[in-house]
């Protein structure tokens, strides 16, 4: 064994490796993401296959292909790409696997870096399938390793699903130094139960709430549930996943006494320690993040038990439904549930910090791809859909180019059907490359079908850069080294029917204009693709300053681009140190005062 400082996304990918994962598929998302980096990094050494998948549901279905053929599988995805992936994940439940397949879903209360904080767990329950919530990256890692057993007894999918504070927590984790010898695989075999028929659902539903049984059974004893009774007093405390931790801290801080049961099998909850607390105990606390998961289950089992303990959690508001928790609120939550006036934590508030207000990259060439979208619809009534991505910033001034954004590829459907409605109104859509690989290419081809009045810009950085800078199908490399299989996004534009497609480079702000307002000229779906590197993964162009002689002080660089390396800091406009050389505010100052250095 090697002691190692792991990050918990680390962790759970060299559990994956100990466990003796024989392919692993991912869409990039945070906090999800350094699962599959960490598995790619490691996968030509250890013998086993990784990839960047399209999208969430197509990277279920490859980890779901291979278990069907005994093989071991994980696929790796943030909370709501398990919305892109729940419709497989549905009818696996009822089809069930052969090998272990486990699938990581990182939630992400708060939320830090979604457009929800919606609850894993609860996603389990519905599909009726086991779910582990890690406390620790240490856990995290046993648990993966774990639920691939568990996964091959019940021959079920099993669900783990770390938070954002155990994915980017690091810990001291002890890893095999010798290479997992993968489980020989039989091979696929033909049988009527691979094919979801209605006769087979009704059937499978029957075995699949059996096994849900033989799951709580399997947790009543699990090392990732501990009860520790406190004889001297009649509180009890029920805490999951990461909010344990909070827990006994808080415990610490107050002085308080209380018996504890640590959670790690939220669903099918384990009666056995929960009965033992709800005997033991006059009043129980839950406390967890977002949903009553357990919550529920315990007072479902105390009610059928005719407990007389008192519960108390999120229905009595003692605990928040929204955001994350913290220390500091888990001591307030339990001063208050023990009668105790809540302590202070005035002083330990940190002063406040400056505001800093997300905003694209210096240099970002999609500020230029907004810049002249907004130019192009200057005097026409114009609406932007936006989507999910870097580009989502366009809808901060002084850009100000997105007016929608609901989800990964909703943008060029959302201008489709808006189009339906206002057709007097110029509708523009924004997507990202690896966003169009994704989940844009229905919404295209739906729009060419119906005739959409729309213009569809592709920001082409070459790069899934949000997350990270994972690639996607339009560039020569997987996740596991270089290829020689690309697709061309022209290309695929054209094969989905469209008759106007043009590439421009967004740095070349009198062709791309013109480009641009061809394209909203055009009576019918018109896509542009704005083709130019993320900034990030470029060197330094040259250096620009602003020449005191000839500026005027009028401002364009400044109120129409918001690019961070352009400011005021002497009360006249200058180009900082972070400039990073794109020229792009050279061609917009209407006097030329801005120059290379």
């Amino acid at each position: 064994m090697t002691l190692k400082l792991l990050m918990g996304n680390e962790a759970i990918a060299y559990g994956a490796v100990e466990a003796g994962v024989q392919v692993a598929s991912a869409y990039p998302g945070t906090p999800s993401s350094e699962i599959l980096s960490t598995l790619a990094g490691l996968a030509l050494e250890k013998g086993f296959y990784a990839e960047w998948s399209v999208n969430e549901k197509v990277a279920l279905e490859v980890a779901a292909g291979a278990a069907y053929a005994g093989a071991r599988a994980l696929a790796a995805m943030k909370q709501v790409g398990l919305n892109v992936a729940s419709d497989p994940l549905m009818s696996l439940a009822y089809i069930g696997v052969k090998g272990g397949l486990v699938l990581v879903v990182a939630d992400d209360p708060g939320p830090h870096s979604s457009q929800t904080e919606q609850d894993t767990r609860l996603f389990a329950r519905f599909a009726k399938l086991p779910v582990l919530d890690p406390a620790t990256p240490r856990e995290a890692k046993e648990m993966t390793r774990y639920a691939f057993e568990l996964s091959e007894k019940l021959l079920l999918p099993v669900i783990l699903r770390p938070t954002t504070r155990t994915c980017h927590a690091c810990q001291d984790v002890e890893i095999q130094d010798t290479t997992a010898v993968p489980q020989p695989v039989s091979g696929f075999q033909r049988s009527p139960n691979w094919v979801i028929f209605p006769n087979l659902s009704a059937r499978k539903h029957v075995w699949l709430n059996g096994q849900q049984e033989v799951a709580r059974e399997s947790f009543e004893n699990s090392p990732f549930n501990q009860l520790t009774i406190n004889e001297q007093s009649d509180v009890g405390i029920i805490a999951c996943g990461v909010s344990y931790n909070y827990v006994m801290e808080a415990l610490q801080l107050t002085g308080l006494e209380a018996s504890v049961l640590k959670i790690g099998t939220p669903y099918p909850l384990p009666a056995g320690p929960v009965l033992q607390l709800l005997q033991h105990a006059k009043k129980i606390l839950v406390v967890e993040e977002q949903e009553p998961v357990v919550e529920d289950q315990v007072i479902a089992l105390a009610w059928k038990t005719r407990s007389t303990a008192q519960i108390s959690g999120k229905y009595d508001r003692l605990v928040a439904r929204e955001g994350e928790l913290n220390v500091n609120k888990v001591r307030a939550i339990l001063e208050n549930f023990c009668g105790r006036q809540p302590h202070s934590i005035e002083a330990a508030v940190p002063p406040e910090l400056p505001l800093r207000t997300p905003v694209l990259c210096a240099g970002c060439s999609h500020r230029a791809s907004f810049y002249i979208l907004k130019e192009a619809a200057r005097g026409k009534d114009t609406l932007f859909a936006g989507d999910i991505g870097c580009y989502t910033l366009g809808a901060m001034p002084p850009l100000n180019t997105t007016d929608t954004c609901l989800c990964m590829g909703a943008s060029v459907s959302i201008a489709a059907g808006l189009s339906r409605v206002e057709p007097h109104r110029q509708q523009v859509a924004f997507l990202g490359d690896s966003t169009f690989f994704h989940s844009g290419i229905p919404g295209l081809i739906n729009a060419v079908h119906n005739g959409a009045n729309i213009t569809l810009v592709i920001l082409d950085n070459s790069t899934t850069a949000m997350t990270g800078h994972q690639p996607h199908p339009g560039l020569n490399r997987t996740a596991m080294g270089p290829t020689d299989q690309s697709i061309n996004i022209a290309r695929m534009v054209e094969a989905c029917g469209v008759e106007f497609v043009r590439v421009a480079d967004p740095f070349d702000l009198k062709a791309a204009l013109q480009v641009a307002k061809d394209a909203l000229a055009f009576a019918g779906p018109a896509v542009v693709i704005m083709q130019r590197e993320c900034v990030a993964q470029i060197n330094k162009g040259r250096h620009r300053r602003i020449n005191p002689d000839l500026c005027t002080e009028c401002g364009a660089c400044i109120d129409e681009l918001g690019c961070p390396a352009i400011g005021k800091p002497a009360g006249q406009p200058e180009i900082l140190e972070n400039c990073f050389g794109c020229g792009f505010c050279n061609q917009v100052c209407p006097v030329g005062a801005i120059e290379e250095v």
